[in-house]
């Protein structure tokens, strides 16, 4: 039994239908993406959003198939449009009997009268190419073998395809678009967009005859685009029409690609991505068809546990360069988000050191060493133009715990020979100073960094020229990273027997500057020290930081006073809040104009990836595997909701804490990897003991 498996109380009900979302990816960037339900919410929706610069230049080529089946003369559209505001129409939802996932595959059946059609996506990996598979099964010949066998029950399926070639943040409107030319192949129709220098691309199929078109199909409402305060009306171009006639047994699958000679053997493609996917359970050590479980603990081998390790795959993608070939990076989150340096740290032991893909994770640590500049990593990879944006205090000191997680699961010195004298100059720069003011102070050997109309810390909305929560002086999270990075220092030097005094005397004064955090009259920790406002007494979640990273500078009694106040104060079931219902600032729900949104994005809003620091920090300091289980359950229930077998980014602050943000988010998927591995390896620990 799938774990994400619905019936018809949810594929015909349009309102939890039209919200679920599924997604599948190719690996380099691309991605494919859309609603149980079949229905247009957002511009991100589409069969193939191909990546034309890998991992980026990301741009919608198909959008989607309008399909009907002509079954003994009944049509049956089995496709959804929201035309208008309120109804959808045709209302093909209504046919779908059944949609599961296949593992990373979904899988929707319809149900015509006594046909039954089954339809699956996915992408070839590697390449911009998204395989539609459809099976045709007759129920009365399966349930009544040989019965009315004078009778072929053969149905005809039509195909009327969708097109569009624009970047992925974009909207296209008929008269503003500079036009298609379609040819006709000999398997299926190549679309040339009249943009100059545009990328081909092609529809493809065996035993399928097609007829090329060039007529708009406009109008369509993004639903979720106007809840968001966006503009919600798009054109597609028809670009052909696609018919196939189906006997029971029969199959017909439809390529959508950007690649000429693209494999149009359905079976063997999708024999291929189920080998890839069984491939991903060995690397973590999980049963197979063909292997048992390299580890029999019920977390591991749970269907949570084995959903997530397909989830973390969407999100690593190859980055290659000159001076690292087999570069590898992380989507910060889907539909959205390119890759960026802090989510790609913070999320690269879950992703990939829990998956068992060591070798990624290698790739990922010397990806960015690369671009190491004046002592930092970049932020993000932006979509358009080459230059990587440098603006962010944190991305590089979880750089050093991304870096111990590793050596400490491989034990390969020869990486940290490789990059310590990159790691010295990080070091180096940060004591003397860097960009955007980001220095020690001498005084307590705290770091301090921020400037007007720059946000560098994670809670880094900004609207225009109105930073959120700027955040500037000595944030409480960055120096828990900061004399974390020192005390990595000390370890490393240890592991290549080289001097470590100096690191040592600079963890030393962290060490003791950092008490400057404690605020006797609340009992937990500032988030800001010495700010243009004075000192900040906000509780947030970022001081769990200091507890539940590898080395802390808070005393044990002090820890747990501020685990209790974030348990009691931030958590909710799906994560930990960005500010505390009480304070003036707090605001419960997220959601409307952009303006509206990054106001409450860290003013109140659950974060899932937040629930990795509190139960960290609640095992180092109550121990108790049992209760930390039972924490972050709730989340992996959040599987079936928005983004399906993926974790959202977010949630609303007030109950019932609905989902927002990108439906599938890199560190929320990888912190609830790691807290997994954390809790069953001291689980077992504790057994053993």
């Amino acid at each position: 039994m799938p774990l994400i498996d619905f019936g018809r109380e949810i594929c015909n009900n349009y309102a939890v239908s039209s919200r679920k979302e599924w997604l599948v990816t190719n690996g380099i960037g691309g991605y494919a993406s859309g609603t149980v339900a079949g229905v247009l919410t957002r511009r991100y929706h589409g069969l193939l959003l191909a990546a034309l610069k890998p991992p980026l230049g990301r741009t919608l080529l198909i959008t989607k198939f309008n399909e009907t089946i002509d079954f003994y003369g009944q049509y049956y559209p089995i496709y959804c449009d929201l035309k208008s505001p309120s109804e959808p129409s045709p209302r093909g939802y209504l046919q779908l009997e059944r949609f599961f996932l296949e593992d990373s595959i979904p899988v929707w059946v319809y149900a015509c009268a006594e046909a039954r059609l089954e339809k699956r996506i996915w992408m070839q990996v590697g390449e911009n190419t998204t395989y539609i598979h459809y099976s045709y099964k007759h129920r009365g010949n399966a349930i009544f073998p040989g019965n009315r066998d004078n009778q072929d029950y053969a149905l005809t399926l039509s195909l009327r395809a969708l097109v569009n070639y624009r970047d992925y943040h974009s909207k296209t409107k008929a008269e503003r678009s500079a036009g298609f030319q379609v040819e006709q192949l000999e398997h299926g129709l190549k679309i040339i967009p009249a943009e100059a220098n545009s990328t081909p691309f092609y529809i493809l199929g065996q035993s399928v005859t097609s007829r090329a078109l060039t007529e708009w199909d406009r109008l369509h409402h993004l639903a979720v685009e106007f809840e968001r305060g966006e503009s919600e009306l798009e054109d597609h171009l028809a670009a052909g029409e696609f018919q196939a006639s189906l006997k029971p047994g029969e199959e017909l699958t439809l390529v959508a690609t950007t690649e000429a000679n693209a494999g149009l053997d359905g079976r063997y493609a999708l024999r291929n991505r189920r080998q890839y996917e069984s491939r991903l359970f060995k690397s973590a050590g999980l049963a197979t068809e063909n292997s048992s479980p390299a580890n029999p603990s019920p977390i591991r081998n749970s269907p949570e546990y084995r959903q997530l390790i397909l989830a973390a795959d969407q999100f690593i993608v190859r980055r290659p360069s000159p001076t690292e070939p087999q570069g590898s990076s992380i989507i910060a989150g889907y539909p959205w988000f390119s890759d960026w340096g802090r989510d790609t740290m913070i999320s690269l032991p879950g992703l990939t050191l829990v998956t068992g893909r060591p070798e990624v994770a290698r790739h990922i640590l010397r990806t960015y060493a690369a671009f190491l500049d004046q002592g930092m990593l970049p932020n993000r990879f932006p979509d358009i133009g080459e230059e990587p944006e440098y603006n962010t205090i944190d991305a590089t000191l979880w750089y050093f715990e991304a870096l111990r997680s590793y050596v400490e699961a491989t034990a390969d010195a020869s990486l940290l020979e490789e990059l310590f004298p990159k790691l010295q100059e990080i070091i180096g720069y940060h004591i003397k100073g860097t960009r955007y003011n980001i220095r020690v102070d001498p005084q307590d050997g705290l770091l301090s960094g921020g400037a007007a109309g720059v946000q560098l810390t994670w809670m880094d909305a900004k609207v225009e020229d109105w930073v959120v929560t700027p955040r500037i002086g000595k944030a409480v999270e960055i120096n828990a990273l900061w004399y974390n990075a020192l005390k990595t220092m000390e370890w490393i030097c240890r592991q290549l027997r080289m001097p470590a005094d100096s690191y040592t005397q600079q963890a030393r004064y962290t060490y003791n500057g950092f008490s400057r955090f404690w605020n006797p009259d609340t009992s937990f920790l500032y988030d800001i020290l010495d700010g243009p406002d004075g000192d900040d007494p906000s509780l947030r979640p970022n001081q769990l930081l200091a507890i539940s990273l590898h080395d802390t500078a808070l005393e044990l009694s002090r820890q747990r006073a501020v685990v209790d106040a974030c348990a009691r104060y931030l958590h909710t079931s799906l994560g930990m809040r960005s500010l505390a219902a009480s304070h003036p600032s707090y605001i419960g729900r997220y959601g409307g104009t952009r303006y509206r949104r990054d106001a409450a994005y860290h003013q109140g809003t659950v974060w899932g990836w937040l629930i990795g620091p509190f139960i960290s920090a609640y095992l180092r300091v109550y121990q108790n595997p049992q209760t930390a289980l039972a924490y972050l359950s709730p989340l992996l229930q959040q599987l079936g909701d928005h983004g399906l077998g993926s974790i959202s980014e977010i949630f609303d602050g007030d109950p019932p804490h609905s989902p927002d943000g990108c439906f599938a988010q890199a560190w929320s998927v990888a912190e609830v990897l790691r807290l997994l591995d954390q809790i069953d390896r001291f689980d077992r620990t504790e057994k053993t003991n």
